[in-house]
This record gives C-alpha cells, sequence and structure tokens, in this order.
C-alpha cells in the first residue's frame, strides 16, 4: 500500500472511530411495574421468594424494568390480585393458580392435583410436554400469561383440633384448604372454606375453623396454628407438589422488550428452583421446632380417610375430562396421560432409592 492511500485509510478509521465515540447512547425505556401478592409482608418461603422475584428482575435488567412488591392487602385484597393484573391496576401478580378456579376450573392443574403430580413431574409437564402452552390459552381468556415462580415440595396435610381416627371424625369439619383438594375434603364431608394466609389464624381463635392447612412447618410455624391446634399431619394428598405462578398483563409484556421478556421468564424459574431449596432447607428445622419445643403431634391420617381421599380425587378429575369447556377438557386428558408416564419415573428411580436409603442408611 502506498504512503498516500495508508494516511488516507487511516484518516477515514479514525473518523469513524471518533463518531463511534462521539455519538450520543440511545435512552433505553425504562419501565416502574407493580407486583401485587397473595402473602403478607416477609413471609417465609412465598412472600421472601415473590421480593427476591422482584429484585432479579430489577437487578438483571440494570433497573430497566423496575418491580415493587405490594404485599397482600396493600394495594388489593391478597384473593383479588388476579384481578388487579387483569384490570391494569399492577401489571403482576404473585400468587397460586387454583386460587382463581371459579374463573376456569383448568386454573388447578397448574398448582397442585389431589393425588396428582409431584413438583419434578409438574415442572417436566408444564416446560416439556405442553403445559404451558395450555396454561397460556387458559389466561389468553383474561388477558395475562402464567409462569410457574416457586415451588414448596409435598406439602403438609393440616392442623385439626382433635385427632382423626377415621373418616368419620371429619364429618361437618370446619376446614380451611383451597383447590380441588378442598373440592376432596368437600366430598369426603368437611365444610370447606378458602381464605389468605393472614386471615387464617383468626379464624382458628374465633372457632370459625375447626382445621387447616396453609402449606408446611416453614409457613405454618410463623404463622402460629400451633398454639391452637396440637394435631399435625403430614403428608398432604391433596397438594402433592404445589407451584406458584407469576401472572403478567399479557399486552403490557408483549410491549416489553424482548431481552426483558427473557429476563422474566429466566428469573421466574429461577425462583421456581430457589423456592423449593428455601423450603427442603427449613422444613425439617421448623418441624423439629413445632414437636420439641411446642408439644406438637405428628401423625398420618388413617387409611380410610385416604382411600375416601382418593376416590374423590379421581371423580373430579374424571369429571373435569368431561367438562363442557374444551379448554378444561383438553388440560386435564394432557394432565392426566403426562403423569401417567411420569409417575413410572417417579416410582422406578425416586421412590426405590428413598426406600432402600430409609431402610439400610443410618448414620450416627
Amino acid at each position: 500500500m502506498k504512503r498516500r492511500d495508508f494516511i488516507k485509510t487511516a484518516a477515514v478509521g479514525a473518523g469513524v472511530a471518533v463518531s463511534a465515540v462521539a455519538a450520543p447512547a440511545i435512552a433505553q425505556q425504562r419501565y416502574n411495574w407493580r407486583m401485587v401478592t397473595t402473602w403478607p409482608k416477609n413471609f417465609p418461603g412465598l412472600g421472601v421468594g415473590a421480593q427476591r422475584l422482584a429484585d432479579r428482575i430489577t437487578v438483571m435488567s440494570d433497573g430497566r424494568l423496575n418491580v415493587r412488591v405490594y404485599s397482600a392487602g396493600e394495594l388489593v385484597p391478597p384473593l383479588q390480585s388476579f384481578d388487579a393484573v387483569i384490570e391494569g391496576s399492577a401489571e403482576m401478580s404473585h400468587g397460586a393458580a387454583y386460587y382463581w378456579q371459579n374463573k376456569s376450573p383448568a386454573t388447578s392443574f397448574f398448582t397442585g392435583v389431589p393425588f396428582g403430580m409431584t413438583s419434578r413431574e409438574l415442572a417436566a409437564w408444564v416446560r416439556y410436554m405442553g403445559g404451558q402452552e395450555l396454561w397460556d390459552k387458559i389466561y389468553d381468556q383474561f388477558g395475562v400469561k402464567g409462569f410457574l415462580s416457586g415451588d414448596t415440595g409435598t406439602q403438609a396435610g393440616g392442623w385439626f383440633r382433635k385427632e382423626i381416627k377415621s373418616l368419620a371424625d371429619i364429618q361437618g369439619l370446619n376446614f380451611r384448604t383451597p383447590g380441588l383438594g378442598g373440592q376432596v375434603w368437600q366430598r369426603m364431608g368437611a365444610n370447606v372454606v378458602n381464605m389468605a394466609a393472614g386471615e387464617i389464624y383468626q379464624a382458628l381463635q374465633s372457632g370459625a375453623l375447626d382445621a387447616a392447612e396453609f402449606v408446611g412447618p416453614y409457613n405454618d410455624l410463623a404463622l402460629g396454628f400451633y398454639q391452637i391446634c396440637k394435631e399435625y399431619y403430614m403428608p398432604s394428598f391433596i397438594e402433592p407438589g404445589l407451584a406458584t405462578e407469576l401472572v403478567v398483563n399479557k399486552s403490557k409484556f408483549a410491549a416489553l422488550p424482548k431481552d426483558l421478556q427473557q429476563i422474566v421468564e429466566i428469573a421466574c424459574q429461577a425462583e421456581y428452583d430457589q423456592v423449593a431449596s428455601d423450603f427442603y432447607a427449613n422444613d425439617p428445622v421448623a418441624l423439629k421446632t413445632l414437636v420439641e419445643q411446642h408439644g406438637v403431634n405428628l401423625r398420618a391420617f388413617p387409611e380410610d380417610l385416604l382411600e375416601a381421599g382418593a376416590k374423590a380425587s379421581m371423580d373430579i378429575i374424571n369429571e373435569l375430562r368431561e367438562h363442557r369447556d374444551a379448554l378444561t377438557r383438553e388440560t386435564a386428558d394432557s394432565f392426566v396421560k403426562n403423569l401417567t408416564l411420569l409417575q413410572s419415573r417417579t416410582e422406578n428411580f425416586d421412590q426405590g432409592f428413598t426406600a432402600a436409603r430409609q431402610k439400610f442408611i443410618k448414620y450416627s
């Protein structure tokens, strides 16, 4: 290359470089979103998980999507959080899909189904086996989109004032429990009501409730149920793998840049696993405290009650497979089909291993 050509080329290159440096940075739009929740402020596992999810999204987006959390009752009543997203008074809600079964019975399949999927099975169905696509269709009707956002694992069965020795002992019992599981208990003879976490203790204290279930030891210790009831049953047969959800306003979500949409999705996946670890780590510690420090009696449900619960569960699911709503039928069929497949994995791998470990491994 000739000297004059080199100088000319270098000058052009320098001009491009100077232009690139001198060009003003394009201002990126910032979004301030509100997340309403069904959980009390700083509530172990669930409320903390909602706040951590909001913080993840804010930090991962470098503040471009800033999420402010409103705990139960701060902006809207806890069981109106879903409606707040539909109506646009909040962009996000954090709760459990089965709280909205009055809008569509199919919502219950994305939280916890009696004698249904474990949390690992549920995540597999939603992420890889068509569950998310069905969930999207259901929530499209309301202008929202749902994401799995937390996992409590298998829950506890509930708190009772008196020992439950047979199915006869729950007849007429006023019992707090939601979703399809609530329908199961109702068919077995209990009077079932649903209420938010922060309302349960007072209802037990006043006598309005005879029994209640919420999640498990980690949450239940914080809620103080042991002060009123001493009979604690586990495991739950109605919530074998409960998932929480993040719900977003669909049109506002679609208007976000693609990278912010991806941040919301990935943050939810991370939090699903984080919450599971939180409960796994803290449930056994809380249970030890309940039994050793507060005199709680740990019990298992009687066989006739479990059998009746299983029958009621199958009846309800089969009815949903013949529901008048096509999406409910499709969701129920998909759930049953994939549960049949996924439970073979659980039974052949997990159950055999845990049974052998329990039988042969005893560390001092």
